[in-house]
């Protein structure tokens, strides 16, 4: 088996852990509906644009319901599928059709009288063929994904790579003149040269230059301005989220350079102070104190965050959240600092593994401006 092919015994073991969920919360069935749950389960893709849906009874039987041609080859006691396009088009009403073969499939076994759904997402549809109380099992899900299996792990690492590739790229075209629309192009075909074949998602918001980020523009890059590429492209649904900061002209001022040293101590702070238990918002804290004695700079958004199967996930380096390091967590820091004279500003990202002892670091590329 390749190692990014679906790993069914990792899904069953994820399986097995809500199910330890679900009898602590004495459910007798939990269904899903957003596209990461019923990956996170039974292994399959979706495009985003697909609307499948699981069930997990307690005694370890998965329906999945799915648009046709989905995979044989995933973690699941029975594989439906429902009508997502007619003669290519595809329906505005898939949740309805994939609720309505998940409901048929559900008729004859025992009606759950305790039923775990995602508040955020359990529609109608559903909800109007079952009788049950339903507890809001989103919580619980967020939480058992932060522990990275290996086979998810081995998706994420790709998809770092892919990344690696293109600051490699990046570092090869950017020079004065240059403009965000051509980086942008050339970085995103970088990627999909890594992966051999297409990314999940856009691969990252920020391809500005002399900006904290956004959207790349047709603007030419100048002499004396600093870079801030930050990428995010997925590999078979998930994600990574580094970033590198590019000096165009490959001289920065003492004043780039300075800020850039502040920026590694604090990533240095991270790697030698994270371990399991570790406060993300004292973590959050301390880096703060490190980037507000930089003599020039201001550091205000949020110090990095959890990644997988979404973007942004647990654990939260952030003062509005409370989280702690735990074994298996996947997260970045991010330390940044940004100023008109700094032409905009700094900010490098790495990735890092949660293990036993401490961190691994899984970005393992040059820092250098």
């Amino acid at each position: 088996m390749n190692q990014y092919d679906i790993d069914i015994d990792a899904c069953r073991g994820r399986q097995r852990r809500l199910i330890q969920q679900m009898q602590r919360l004495e459910l007798d069935l939990v269904i899903v509906t957003q596209i990461e749950h019923v990956q996170w389960l039974a292994g399959p893709e979706f495009r985003w644009f697909f609307q499948p849906v699981a069930a997990l009874a307690s005694d370890g039987h998965l329906t999945i319901v799915g648009p046709p041609k989905i995979s044989e080859n995933v973690a699941a006691d029975e594989v439906l599928t429902y009508e997502a396009q007619w003669h290519s088009t595809i329906r505005n009403d898939q949740r309805r059709a994939s609720s309505e073969v998940l409901n048929q499939a559900l008729r004859g076994r025992e009606k759950p009288d305790r039923l775990g759904v995602e508040f955020s997402t359990f529609g109608q549809h559903l909800a109007s063929f079952l009788d049950a109380i339903l507890v809001d099992i989103e919580p619980d899900l967020y939480r058992l994904r932060r522990r990275k299996d290996p086979d998810e792990l081995a998706r994420i690492r790709m998809a770092i790579e892919g990344t690696r590739r293109m600051y490699e790229r990046a570092r090869e075209i950017i020079r004065p003149g240059v403009t965000e629309l051509e980086v942008f192009n050339a970085l995103q075909s970088a990627a999909v040269e890594q992966f051999g074949e297409m990314s999940t998602g856009a691969g990252g918001n920020d391809y500005q230059c002399c900006s904290r980020g956004g959207p790349p523009r047709n603007r030419a890059a100048r002499d004396g301005e600093l870079y801030i590429l930050d990428l995010s492209p997925g590999f078979r649904g998930y994600f990574t989220d580094n970033c590198r900061t590019v000096s165009v002209s490959g001289n920065p001022t003492p004043e780039q350079q300075s800020a850039w040293s502040y920026c590694c101590k604090a990533l240095d702070h991270v790697a030698a102070t994270v371990s399991p238990g570790k406060s993300a918002k004292e973590l959050f804290r301390e880096a703060q104190a490190i980037l507000d004695e930089a003599p020039v700079g201001e550091f205000d958004h949020h110090l990095g965050h959890g990644f997988g199967l979404f973007p942004h996930e647990a654990p939260h380096l952030n003062p509005n959240w409370d989280d702690r390091f735990e074994v298996g967590d996947v997260f970045t820091a991010e330390p940044g600092l940004y100023a008109p004279e700094l032409k905009a500003g700094i900010r490098l990202e790495d990735n890092y593994l949660v293990t036993e002892s401490g961190v691994e670091l899984l970005t393992e590329f040059p820092l250098e401006l």
